[in-house]
């Protein structure tokens, strides 16, 4: 009987290592550990034994339990291991999308301009300044010299926001709302330009949008004139538009500048179109931002992104920029 539990384990280990799946192996398990497995018919007989043997047949019986579980442990774990890899591989999705050649995309047209622009006048020297496109009533028209009663209000078909008290709170007409907060923030000199998104309640057609892109700059410092406007209007027109283009200011109103003028440019035989719009800072609008116009002067310009971009890649119609149409965008 001492021979025996050498001889179960044996036999348990070789038919644990012959089992291929995890439900053979627990078959094998229940039945060589199970009450009615050899191991357990032997310890019915141990009572039956004298004291010294006894002992000696339980240790080797409790040595063989031991020994059946751990392998049936470590053999299961292996078993688990290769069914789960074999079902991943059954169940694998090659989810590989196959596009010869693959297709990349690239910035929008008036992204890509706007970008330009700063360029442009970064390496002119100037700043890049942002300013919010849900504005207060006294930041988009009362700093810039536009006060309520202001016949110039007609000018800008504004869109007002239904937050706060009636009519405080609109959406942006114009970048010039940035002025007034960079002047606020800085002391001058100043020399920045303020690019963004603006609205107005403007009807769709090919030169209006209800939403577009404005590029505003401006310039404060001592001894400024009209000169300097006009040299730096000159120097961004060949640098965006080429060597070969003229710029010219004609007289205008705008009621934040004075005097103000509109510019116009001019390709090489060709006609003079317009382009945006400049002056001389007001002094009333120094005088809101606590700018003094006796010490400082300075020019503003601005002028639309869109309509920029319109006139460079002679695009006719300003709504294909919006239209989302991959084969129009895709030719810039």
């Amino acid at each position: 009987m001492n021979a025996e539990p050498a001889r179960i384990e044996a036999d348990a280990l070789a038919r644990i290592a012959a089992a291929t799946t995890v439900d053979a192996l627990r078959t094998v398990g229940q039945e060589v550990l199970g009450k009615r497995s050899e191991l357990v018919g032997l310890r019915k007989q141990l009572g039956g034994l004298d004291e010294a043997t006894r002992k000696a047949v339980g240790q080797a019986l409790h040595a063989t339990t031991q020994a059946i579980q751990a392998a049936l442990v470590d053999r299961e774990s292996g078993l688990e291991e290769t069914e789960r890899g074999a079902r991943y591989e059954t169940e694998r999705l090659d989810l590989t999308e196959v596009v010869d050649p693959l297709p990349v995309g690239h910035l929008h047209i008036v992204t890509q301009t706007w970008q330009d622009l700063e360029d442009i006048f970064v390496g002119m020297g100037y700043g890049v300044a942002e300013g919010p496109e849900i504005e207060t009533d006294w930041y988009n028209f009362e700093a810039l010299n536009i006060p309520d009663s202001h016949p110039a209000r007609s000018m800008w078909d504004t869109l007002w926001v239904d937050v706060g008290e009636p009519g405080s709170m609109l959406l942006r007409t114009h970048t010039s709302n940035v002025q007034i907060h960079v002047m606020q923030a800085q002391t001058p000199p100043i020399y920045m330009v303020a690019p963004g998104r603006t609205y107005r309640r403007d009807t769709t057609d090919a030169t209006h949008l209800p939403v577009f892109h404005q590029i505003e700059g401006l310039v404060v410092d001592r001894g400024i004139t009209m000169a300097d406007l006009a040299g730096t209007i000159q120097a961004f027109t060949q640098a965006y538009f080429g060597q070969d283009f003229e710029s010219r200011l004609r007289p205008s109103y705008f009621p934040f500048t004075e005097p103000s003028a509109e510019f116009d440019i001019r390709p090489p035989g060709g006609d003079w179109l317009e382009l945006g719009g400049c002056g001389m800072v007001h002094p009333n609008v120094f005088r809101h931002v606590g700018i003094d116009p006796e010490e400082w002067t300075g020019f503003a310009f601005g002028f639309g992104i869109d309509r920029l971009a319109k006139v460079r890649y002679a695009v006719d119609d300003l709504r294909e920029f919006v239209t989302s149409d991959v084969r129009f965008l895709e030719q810039f």
